[in-house]
């Protein structure tokens, strides 16, 4: 009779792990797909070959964004602004055209119905440079625009003159098809975005709010379709960027006394900043699995094999496990917590001199959620030490509101990416970089943040890298893209 009670303890448990089994493979069996059922597209017949001896045209054009101390090449963009216009002219014959700031472009195409909100579609003019002396190990001239082996090679090809190219290419293409849009369209172009859009989208911005003008969608830069990316799902994933994450760079500050190095304190300077820095990398900010990161999941799991469905149908149980995978890399570490990245370290002059300071850099990109102060709050306690001051470089940015992936203007640009790219999964996810789209934030709900070029993981590093470049058949897509999705956007 003793063993009684332990038996019945022991039928509960094998009860309540075959009510959890259940559960389980019940939720994992009706974890079934999202995906839209695609539509076919309205037919667009480009020629890839023009449309990437324009692009390779643009690509000469050296407007490279201006730097401390280093102008931009003013020359270089009125050169871009008058090859846009030769090469789109139906594009400067029917849209208005504004000068903003000395470079950026700003395009209005008058929709028919007054009563729609405006839908925006972003770009940026300016390309990050190319390190001196690093030129001759690229495959062909990064300024050359050349064609070859059915690539568009340059800098710029993917980040950002590809986008803006394509998008004007797709309204040209409509103008000479006679079509007008119901919904106005405004096409964005910054000249300052790589060092963070002061002069460019933030001024466009402010001149649409002062005008009073509310915007239905944002479609800028972000995501591509990828590849070989998701585990254990073999379909390109197409990737588009419901939120970014914030930036801002702490500096800790530490004074010493100086003096000889054979009768040194306890702590130099550098001593005392290397365990401040040393606390912050062993601390890193909490994670959490959501916005973009989770649905990520939920979009694509049901694409998955039978084990991993289950992983993430039932994320409610499985989250710490999922999250605790995900930290391992520190590619999907990032898209689950603000990181810290030390990324500057300056202490001493001399071998045998006491440092009278020194002084670390420490890069946070922030998750959804925290904040600049709160990345602040974490260092002062982290780091605990009265010793070291803490304060910030100039440019910060607060983290982005996460769009909705219910509204119509997710369903349209989802729809379109279906109807021209049939066999690829479209799923949200968390965009670590940050883009012009988070000047746009108080104008739109409905900002999303994706490129439809289809590359492969190994591409990535070609961006703001060497040998940058985009595939001919690519970039006709994303023409076909932009083109149908202002047919479904602004209908």
């Amino acid at each position: 009779m003793a063993h009684l009670p332990m038996k019945r303890l022991l039928l509960s448990m094998a009860l309540g792990v075959s009510v959890l089994a259940v559960v389980l493979v019940a939720r994992t069996l009706t974890f079934k797909s999202r995906q839209v059922v695609p539509e076919e597209a309205t037919a667009l017949t480009v020629d890839a070959q023009a449309l990437a001896s324009r692009l390779s045209g643009a690509l000469r054009l050296k407007t490279v964004a201006a730097s401390e101390g280093v102008p931009a090449d003013a020359e270089a963009f009125a050169a871009l602004h008058a090859y846009l216009a030769e090469h789109f002219p139906r594009v400067h014959a029917e849209l208005k055209r504004e000068v903003v700031g000395a470079h950026s472009l700003l395009y209005t195409w008058q929709g028919t119905d007054a009563s729609l909100r405006p839908m925006m579609l972003l770009g940026h003019l300016d390309v990050v440079p190319v390190t001196p002396g690093t030129e001759g190990a690229w495959a062909h001239p990064p300024f050359d625009g050349v064609v070859a082996d059915g690539f568009v090679w340059g800098r710029g090809s993917l980040d950002d003159k590809g986008s803006v190219l394509a998008q004007l290419e797709a309204v040209e293409a409509l103008l000479a098809a006679g079509e007008k849009p119901r919904r106005t369209v405004l096409l964005a172009f910054g000249a300052d975005e790589e060092v963070g859009g002061r002069e460019g989208a933030v001024v466009i911005a402010k001149r649409l709010q002062e005008r009073g003008v509310r915007l239905e969608s944002v479609l800028d830069e972000g995501g591509v379709i990828m590849s070989g990316t998701v585990p254990g799902v073999s379909a390109p994933v197409a990737l588009v960027g419901t939120s970014e994450k914030g930036f801002v760079s702490v500096v800790l500050s530490v004074k010493g006394e100086g003096g000889h190095s054979s009768m040194p304190p306890p702590s130099t300077a550098v001593g005392v900043l290397a365990r401040a820095v040393s606390r912050l990398e062993a601390a890193p900010m909490p994670t959490r699995l959501q916005g973009g990161s989770r649905e990520l999941f939920t979009r694509v799991g049901p694409e998955m094999p039978f084990g991993m469905r289950l992983l993430f149908a039932n994320l409610w149980l499985t989250e710490p496990l999922v999250v605790r995978r995900l930290t391992a890399s520190p590619t999907t570490n990032a898209a689950v917590r603000t990181t810290t990245a030390v990324t500057v370290f300056e202490g001493g002059v001399k071998d045998n001199v006491l440092p009278a300071s020194a002084r670390a850099v420490v890069n946070f990109r922030i998750l959804p959620g925290d904040s600049v102060e709160g990345v602040l709050s974490h260092v002062r306690a982290t780091v605990d030490d009265s010793r070291v001051e803490v304060g910030t470089l100039d440019f910060q940015s607060e983290p982005s509101p996460v769009s909705p992936t219910d509204s119509e203007s997710w369903r349209e640009l989802e729809r379109s990416l279906r109807q021209v790219f049939p066999d690829v999964l479209v799923s949200p996810y968390l965009n670590v970089a940050a883009t012009d789209s988070r000047h746009f934030v108080g104008l739109s709900d409905n900002v999303y943040r994706f490129f439809p070029a289809h590359l492969r993981r190994e591409d990535l590093a070609r961006i703001h890298g060497k040998d940058e470049r985009i595939a001919v058949t690519a970039y006709a897509d994303a023409v076909r893209f932009y083109a149908q999705y202002l047919r479904n956007a602004a209908r």
